[in-house]
């Protein structure tokens, strides 16, 4: 069973487990191009055909390797995208920028990397604190009128900015960080956009991949992996954390599932859709069958109180 989520009010509907591609080409360590598009190709046979990328992801490689993966299939994938990370060919940070110059500039560079001449979901990626919204939703309209983007999306914006911009043209989905670990989005974002009729798309739904209990200390991150400069990811961190990784692991347990999918399976019960991110088939595949796991109200209350024992660290 493939379970879908409405994004927004405008018709875009999504497979509720998407694939979150950044690991592939940043931040997370080395990777192997290969084992990549096999991930890829195996998400299409499998449906999970929700990919989520950035032009910023590389920088700009990871855009590359999704238009090898979409060769023969792009009728078959909702390719979701971002703008608004500058970031140089050497990997310089370059600041955010969101003036309508810069928005269509960047549109026209994603679509030729992508080898594509639309893009399904166009997301700003942060939001540009020297450009008003209105400015760049505009901008991003326009592109929806060139046919180059079916859907606009917001990432990490405040409710205010939300409003604003679905003022001036209709937003179809905000992406922000939401995990059993990160549940900020639960206070004003979420009541703000079902409000508005606009959809949600969680990132790094396994807390970064803290959730699975695959990481118990710093050594099993390996160099060059941006989670070591992470507030979360110190030793201290680690060791006090662990308490929440070891409740998921319990009811993982009791339904005789992994704590991966108990975790996703925690999210899908909130009726969002979400990118885990993965370079192995056997973990894309595990993601996938979180859709099959049932929670029971007692351990999803379980789960649900875990934030009250607390985080250590920051989200960044």
């Amino acid at each position: 069973m493939i379970k879908q989520v409405n994004l927004g009010a405008q018709g875009l509907r999504v497979p509720a487990i998407g694939l979150g591609c950044m690991g592939m080409s940043d931040f997370y360590g080395s990777s192997s191009e290969t084992e990549n598009l096999n991930v890829l190709e195996r998400a299409v046979e499998m449906g999970c055909t929700f990919w989520d990328t950035s032009d910023m992801y590389g920088p700009f490689t990871n855009e590359i390797l999704l238009s090898k993966a979409l060769k023969g299939c792009r009728d078959k994938i909702t390719l979701a995208t971002k703008f608004g990370i500058s970031r140089g060919e050497d990997g310089s940070w370059q600041g955010i920028k969101g003036n309508a110059e810069y928005v269509k500039a960047a549109c026209d560079a994603s679509l030729k990397r992508l080898g594509t001449d639309y893009i399904d979901l166009y997301y700003q990626h942060r939001l540009d604190p020297n450009t008003a919204i209105e400015e760049t939703v505009a901008a991003m309209a326009e592109l929806v009128k060139a046919g180059k983007v079916r859907y606009i999306g917001l990432s990490e914006a405040d409710p205010e900015t939300i409003t604003r911009a679905h003022a001036v043209h209709p937003i179809s989905a905000l992406q922000t960080e939401y995990s059993l670990w990160s549940r900020e989005v639960e206070t004003e974002i979420l009541p703000t956009i079902r409000g508005l009729g606009i959809g949600f798309v969680a990132y790094s739904p396994l807390g970064r991949g803290f959730l699975s209990g695959a990481i118990r200390s710093r050594s099993d991150l390996e160099p060059g992996d941006w989670r070591l400069e992470n507030p979360r990811f110190t030793e201290e961190a680690i060791a006090t954390n662990s308490r929440l990784a070891d409740v998921v692991a319990e009811i993982a347990k009791e339904v005789n599932a992994t704590p991966a999918q108990v975790a996703l399976a925690w999210l899908l019960s909130r009726e969002v859709a979400m990118i885990p991110g993965t370079r192995k088939i056997e973990r894309l595949q595990e993601n996938w069958a979180s859709q099959a796991v049932t929670l029971q109200p007692e351990q999803l209350e379980r789960l649900a109180d875990l934030i009250s024992q607390g985080i250590t660290g920051e989200r960044y």
